[in-house]
């Protein structure tokens, strides 16, 4: 198979964009960090989609984490106090993160999120915004917002429901907890789990089913699809961006980044 590489040297070396025969590969590039999104990792996700929808060869995208112990950990904490610290950094942050995902959310062409270790955080949401989710047999999934303080946008929130039903949301959302591969199956977090070994198989065959498929039917009945997924007149936007917005200036925000930094348990007063 002919692998190209693409933007090279025009996004940050931490995403790697690759046409490998008739699908576009996206990978997460900082396994020391278990590949956690920076914000250039952010800004650099819709540039590559765009090159990928403006190639024609290309029928499906797969996301996968580079190293091989992790999808995506999460967002990178590292810069949590400069970018995610005062309202008007985070309100920037939340803007372009938030524009990666829904461009990958509302994208045209089949995508699909090859899982091998963690995927936590932000890293969940970013699967759970692909059409189809893979993952190995020893791949670990959580939602952490809580251990942290942290606000949960309300689109990663819709993509959880509308994965799991609001049930296993208000479970995953609310204990913080980790959950094996197979678990996250029953939770309906993923649609197949196989070995290490089987893996790269299970993906080769659904990558042949998708392609083998009319791209014009897949792009509406997908449209479709995300139509029914939209969030309804009824719900008050404003007010759950100043629920977000009230997690990051909350004195357990800035206590959650403290007791992470400092490898102890976070100590919560709501307020």
């Amino acid at each position: 198979m002919n692998i190209q590489r693409i933007l090279q040297g025009e996004i940050t070396d931490h995403i790697v964009a690759e046409k490998r025969g008739s699908a576009g590969w996206l990978t997460f590039n900082d396994p020391q960090r278990h590949n956690a999104v920076s914000y250039a990792m952010w800004e650099a996700i819709p540039v590559v989609l765009q090159a990928f929808a403006a190639d024609p060869d290309i029928r499906a995208v797969v996301l996968q984490g580079a190293g091989g112990k992790a999808f995506v950990s999460g967002a990178n904490i590292s810069q949590f106090d400069t970018l995610r610290s005062g309202e008007e950094a985070v309100e920037a942050y939340e803007r372009v993160a938030e524009a990666a995902q829904l461009a990958l959310y509302d994208y045209d062409k089949p995508t699909l999120a090859y899982i091998q270790g963690y995927c936590i955080g932000g890293g969940l949401n970013i699967a759970l915004c692909c059409d189809i989710r893979l993952a190995s047999e020893g791949s670990s999934f959580a939602i952490p917002a809580g251990k942290l303080g942290l606000g949960y946008r309300l689109t990663a929130i819709r993509n959880l429901v509308t994965a799991v039903g609001p049930a296993n949301a208000l479970e995953i959302f609310l204990t913080a907890a980790r959950y094996t591969a197979q678990e996250a199956k029953e939770l309906g977090l993923l649609s197949k789990v196989a070995s290490t070994e089987e893996l790269p198989a299970v993906l080769e065959k659904m990558l042949s089913q998708i392609q083998a498929n009319a791209p014009l039917t897949l792009r509406a009945g997908k449209r479709m699809i995300r139509q029914m997924q939209q969030l309804g007149p009824e719900v008050d936007i404003e007010g759950m961006r100043q629920l977000v917005m009230e997690c990051f200036e909350s004195n357990d925000y800035r206590e959650g980044r403290k007791a992470f930094a400092e490898k102890r348990a976070p100590v919560f007063t709501g307020t």
